[in-house]
């Protein structure tokens, strides 16, 4: 699969010597879901404000659909569509009218059957007439996915696309993507939501202090990195957990009624047999077993967490 977009040793510093982003190298392919992570000013926004043109970078290179996006701004730029986190529109403005003149500033002829389709496509259709200020929050977000797919781009940034929207929207804006998606279109999203990203992506970056610490397809992401959680439900509470059960490195849960045991399911030995034996030993009933893979979040957190232990 050919690359859409090639960064090397991007670098951002500012004047007060706070580096938002330290030498990010990273390769995305065209037509897939691209999810980045981080926490707040992990630097998310800014790489994406690079290469959208917004902010300039101190150091390194970005090149988008072949083009470089200093020497060839233009070009690089007609490849990108970007849903902004604020939602930024003329409020007063008809919703066909504000994502007529977005195509028009990218120098790209009239097209109305264009404007028409992604309108269809977004629901927007019937609310083409509507002024901004009219419509929910969710349908202002899909006006601003409609104005940033109106020039026909290659490549759609949406950074923290379901911010402020209800879950029942959210998962709307998930189906939205995947149609995306499926016409071609190169998707690079941040989010906060590790469960979108879950849902939707096939390659996750996590970046954190401006450090793009991993990129990995997801499937091999939790398959590299997953545990399981096994949940011991007790027949009695346990005030502590006693001495004899150390090895395992155990919690307890629910006020004593649970005890949880995180393992890796690579290992050659989980422990889970040897810890309900000695369970057993030491007289300690339980009524219920369950085991639940690790989330994304549960390998998000694990690892921003150990970049801050190191």
């Amino acid at each position: 699969m050919a690359s859409i977009i090639e960064i090397e040793g991007l670098t951002k510093r500012y004047a007060s010597g706070f580096e938002a982003l330290k030498g990010v190298d990273l390769t995305i392919e065209e037509g897939e879901i691209f999810a980045l992570l981080g926490p707040n000013g992990a630097g998310k926004t800014t790489m994406i404000s690079i290469i959208c043109g917004i902010a300039r970078a101190t150091g390194g290179s970005v090149k988008v659909a072949g083009h470089d996006i200093v020497r060839d701004y233009r070009g690089a730029r007609s490849a990108i569509g970007l849903v902004p986190q604020e939602l930024s529109t003329d409020q007063f403005e008809r919703v066909i009218d504000t994502v007529t003149f977005s195509r028009g500033l990218f120098g790209k002829p009239r097209n109305p059957a264009h404007i028409e389709k992604v309108l269809r496509e977004l629901s927007l259709w019937d609310k083409r007439n509507s002024k901004i200020l009219e419509l929910s929050g969710g349908m202002k977000r899909r006006v601003m996915i409609a104005k940033a797919l109106s020039h026909e781009p290659r490549v759609l940034f949406l950074d923290e696309p379901t911010a402020g929207v209800d879950v029942e929207l959210r998962r709307d804006m998930w189906t939205l993507i995947g149609e995306l998606r499926e016409t071609g279109v190169t998707i690079i999203l941040t989010t906060h939501y590790i469960e979108e990203a879950e849902e939707m992506a096939d390659r996750v970056g996590v970046i954190n202090r401006g450090e793009l610490m991993l990129v990995e397809d997801k499937v091999a992401l939790m398959k590299k990195l997953g545990k399981k959680t096994l949940s011991v439900v007790l027949a009695e509470p346990l005030g502590t957990v006693p001495a004899e059960l150390a090895e395992w490195d155990v919690t307890l849960k629910d006020d004593g009624h649970e005890i949880e045991y995180i393992f890796d399911t690579q290992a050659e030995r989980t422990g889970v047999s040897s810890l309900l034996r000695r369970l057993g030993d030491l007289g300690i009933a339980y009524k219920d077993l369950n085991t639940r893979q690790s989330s994304l979040e549960d390998i998000f957190v694990s690892l921003v967490h150990q970049e801050k232990a190191a």
